[in-house]
């Protein structure tokens, strides 16, 4: 048996490329303190951003195997990044509409950036497509996909989505256990509060106090383990099914799956939404109730810092930014200007 030689042996691009993003991997870990020491820019900090990010560039290698064959180094393939995303922005199907949305050609440029480790000051970084809210389909359109789903058959589980705000990844792995009363959650930081700060675990309890302090009058939590980013949450259940929810959840073993299968067919992302919408109606006030509680420096005019004014083509209306900020904690994101974009519907 010949033995390689290592002199002759060279890696392959995908080789190259794969063993880089491996290197970025940072689940689990602070990306604000990263972001804070100038460090974030060569990690990856969600397992499923490391995923999607590795499924765009394999599709990327692919290509440049074929247009560019000679292109064997991770220095070589950058310089035709550009030209790849280009080419897919441009992309139309028989029907002359452009096959790939906003979203994805920005998902993949993301990708590629975080791979050739593109800087935002580069003069030849490519720019996505502006994403438009009109050109969403998914989630508020129905789609060929939304045929191989019935919703009288699953009925339960929307109305459970739509009570909770769970992204798939914790809904499929949801458990009795992650449902808390508030009385347990109290409980909990006081167990907390008696413990060392060396052996706290000093994120369940913010986690613990962030939602009793931001939903005082909510009496049961599902508990958001690992959610995006790693980070954990307890978000209350609402709606008109919550007794229901409640008592599926009672109704299973600490360690019993509360789903033991979710559709792939299922549109997680519009159940959110309308978790989102629920949750800010429930806390909205009237543009009327909201006090005068700001003054311009410049001109001396009082205005109302709790209002919040969309933007493009939802310009004109007028949100209670309190609100929104309830909501947006609730589904984990913490940014108003996301659940306006992406959330809020129907006001």
């Amino acid at each position: 048996m010949g033995r390689k030689n290592k002199n002759r042996y060279h890696k392959t691009l995908h080789q190259l490329a794969h063993e880089r993003l491996n290197s970025m991997q940072a689940f689990g870990q602070s990306k604000r303190a990263d972001v804070q020491l100038g460090l974030s820019a060569d990690r990856i900090y969600s397992f499923a951003t490391y995923q999607t990010y590795k499924k765009h560039i394999n599709y990327y290698l692919r290509w440049l195997k074929t247009a560019h064959p000679d292109a064997t180094t991770l220095k070589a393939a950058k310089r035709h990044a550009r030209e790849w995303l280009e080419m897919r922005a441009d992309e139309k199907d028989g029907y002359g509409k452009y096959k790939y949305s906003a979203w994805t050609i920005q998902t993949e440029a993301a990708a590629l950036n975080k791979l050739f480790g593109i800087d935002k000051a580069d003069p030849d970084r490519f720019i996505p497509p502006v994403r438009r809210r009109e050109d969403i389909y998914r989630s508020r359109k129905s789609v060929s996909r939304d045929r191989h789903f019935s919703e009288t058959n699953n009925a339960e589980l929307i109305e459970f989505c739509k009570g909770t705000g769970c992204r798939r990844n914790v809904l499929q792995r949801l458990t009795g256990d992650d449902l808390w009363s508030r009385e347990r959650m109290q409980e909990e930081v006081n167990l907390l509060h008696r413990q060392s700060s060396a052996d706290r675990d000093q994120a369940h309890l913010n986690a613990l106090r962030d939602a009793l302090t931001t939903f005082p009058e909510e009496g049961y939590f599902i508990h958001h383990r690992k959610d995006k980013g790693g980070r954990s949450r307890f978000a209350p259940i609402i709606g008109p099914r919550r007794e229901e929810i409640i008592a599926r959840m009672k109704d299973r073993r600490p360690d019993e799956k509360v789903w033991q299968h979710v559709s792939s067919a299922a549109d997680i992302h519009s159940y959110r939404a309308d978790y989102a919408t629920r949750m800010y109606r429930m806390h909205a006030r009237e543009y009327d109730a909201i006090p005068y509680d700001r003054v311009n420096e410049k001109t001396g005019i009082k205005y109302k810092s709790e209002v919040y004014y969309c933007r493009k083509e939802e310009r004109g209306r007028r949100l209670d930014r309190k609100a929104m900020l309830i909501a947006s904690k609730a589904l984990g994101h913490n940014r108003v200007d996301v659940i306006a974009a992406n959330y809020l519907r129907g006001l």
